[in-house]
């Protein structure tokens, strides 16, 4: 019993949370409303796949928010302007990955830790995509573009299927591959990880590179689907990001993380907030609870390790 809790548990907990609001919100247990949350956890669930990979390696991202927001705000620009659909998509990721391998390459080879750096490139991030939309939304006048993000296959509508993608993809990544292999390794005790041959600071590197590239998807596919470029999106998302990795048992201090308990601990995010909406409870309390729930997934990752020491 204790091995299948340990193992377990939180779809458990998502399971009998599933249930309960089944029978508690109106509404909820509907095929439109799950319809409706699946697109609504699709930001989270794409930056959390890469997520995922910065806490099993020991560090975290504060900046993907201001990624998210500054990408939608290039590819408005971009689609703008030029009218090519390639580069609006390809631009914002390329800048992406541009201002993740920057994060990388502080942390891993200047030395300064993932708090200061990550929160000083939000702050700068954030601050260039106002400046460059003036700090209002772009609109974007070429419908093709404004059409990706609500193509729809089986009922579900495209940012589904690319965070299903992403699940898949980076799954595959963390398990079947030395990439994914070196992470975790690299989080459980980076010199010893360092002392069998694996290249620290590159695959770190990476890893933030990654992240940024897909921050930078995710804000691409949100400004297509709002058919603007909004510098002000987005705020908070790393929070929501972190958490439901967290509660989904990925370590703070690196070395553990699955695909599958990252992906309860974002339905578990995505269920409350839904429910919220649905009760019509006050944006107000809402923050609490994403806040409740944020201190709750700390507390349960310092138990889990408390159990492991």
């Amino acid at each position: 019993m204790k091995k299948l809790w340990q193992q377990n548990g939180m779809l458990l907990v998502c399971a009998l949370l599933f249930l309960v609001l089944s029978f508690t919100v109106p509404n909820f247990a509907t095929v439109e409303n799950a319809k409706g949350l699946t697109m609504s956890v699709t930001t989270v669930g794409i930056v959390a796949c890469t997520m995922l990979f910065c806490l099993a390696a020991g560090d975290f991202d504060l900046s993907v928010g201001s990624v998210v927001a500054l990408a939608g705000v290039v590819a408005a620009t971009v689609i703008n302007k030029t009218n090519s659909i390639p580069l609006a998509i390809a631009i914002p990721i390329a800048l992406g990955f541009g201002i993740g391998a920057v994060n990388g390459f502080v942390i891993a080879r200047l030395g300064i830790n993932a708090l200061i750096t990550t929160l000083a490139t939000m702050q700068i991030v954030r601050g260039i995509a106002r400046l460059l939309a003036d700090g209002s939304s772009i609109g974007i006048s070429n419908e093709a573009f404004g059409k990706l993000g609500q193509l729809k296959l089986l009922e579900f509508q495209s940012p589904v299927w690319v965070m299903v993608l992403c699940f898949v993809v980076f799954g595959l990544l963390l398990n079947k591959t030395i990439y994914g292999r070196n992470t975790l390794a690299i989080g459980g005790n980076a010199e010893a990880a360092r002392l069998s041959g694996v290249n620290v600071a590159r695959t770190k590197i990476l890893i933030f590179a990654v992240q940024g590239a897909i921050a930078a998807l995710a804000g691409v596919l949100l400004a297509s689907r709002v058919s603007s470029g909004q510098p002000n999106t987005s705020e908070g998302l790393e929070l929501q990001v972190i958490s439901g990795c967290v509660l989904g048992g990925v370590s703070l201090t690196g070395g553990v993380g699955t695909i599958s308990g990252m992906i309860v601990g974002v339905l578990i995010m995505g269920a409350v907030q839904n429910a919220m909406n649905l009760l019509n409870i006050p944006t107000f309390w809402q923050l609490v609870a994403s806040g409740a729930i944020l201190l709750t997934a700390v507390l349960l990752d310092k138990l889990k390790n408390r159990r492991r020491v």
